[in-house]
């Protein structure tokens, strides 16, 4: 009896007479044992006045293989998913207890400190950060002398103080008698991170919760 070319198709959908699971009808490996089976038992009960041709097995065997790397293709892109998730969660937790740089201009207070951050755009001669009151009254002066571009932070001693009353900071920067710009950040604690729908999120000491893209810089 004349056989028509196997469906390669429904593959992945084959069973065996033992039953065989879900998982390995995915596998390449089982994929290619069941073409083998059918393609043998095709070719034993084929019309022997009309034989499958070369053609249409070279035709069969690309088909199984196309399926077979496809299959094998998922299953690596699946493992390299799982991996890097896990590494970026490992990651992730080296955040904890390094200081986050948010945008604003408020200072983070403990044990009698109140701490913040600054960036210049270019080199400075002389940079004053003031500590302003919820009256709009400096409260204190921070002389940092002169400094590059980058990343800056500070900690001024408001031992005594109540925080409550502290509304902020301002940085003035020159380099001789021209003025630098500045951007004032929030210099908060990382307590704890976590790791959820392929994003990072960290609890901060002040209790929010911010994801990782929120953060400018790492201190």
């Amino acid at each position: 009896m004349f056989m028509t070319p196997i469906d390669t198709s429904s593959l992945g959908a084959v069973g065996t007479t033992t039953g065989t699971t879900a998982k390995n009808s995915m596998d390449p490996k089982a994929s290619q044992d069941r073409f083998l089976k059918l393609l043998v038992a095709q070719l034993n009960n084929q019309d022997p006045l009309n034989p499958m041709d070369n053609a249409q097995m070279t035709t069969q065997m690309a088909q199984i293989n196309t399926v077979s790397g496809i299959q094998e293709l998922n299953a690596t892109l699946s493992s390299m998913a799982t991996q890097f998730s896990s590494q970026t969660a490992l990651q992730a937790t080296t955040l904890i207890g390094r200081e986050a740089l948010l945008p604003g201009d408020q200072l983070t207070f403990k044990n009698g400190q109140g701490k913040a951050a600054f960036s210049l755009d270019a080199k400075a001669t002389d940079v004053k950060v003031d500590i302003m009151g919820t009256s709009g009254e400096v409260l204190d002066t921070i002389n940092m002398g002169a400094l590059g571009p980058g990343l800056h932070g500070f900690d001024w001693d408001a031992a005594g103080l109540d925080p409550a009353k502290v509304k902020g900071f301002q940085v003035h920067a020159a380099d001789g008698t021209s003025s630098v710009k500045s951007v004032s950040l929030q210099r908060i604690s990382v307590d704890s991170v976590s790791f959820s729908g392929g994003s990072i999120y960290m609890l901060l000491q002040d209790g929010t919760t911010r994801a990782y893209n929120d953060v400018l810089a790492f201190m």
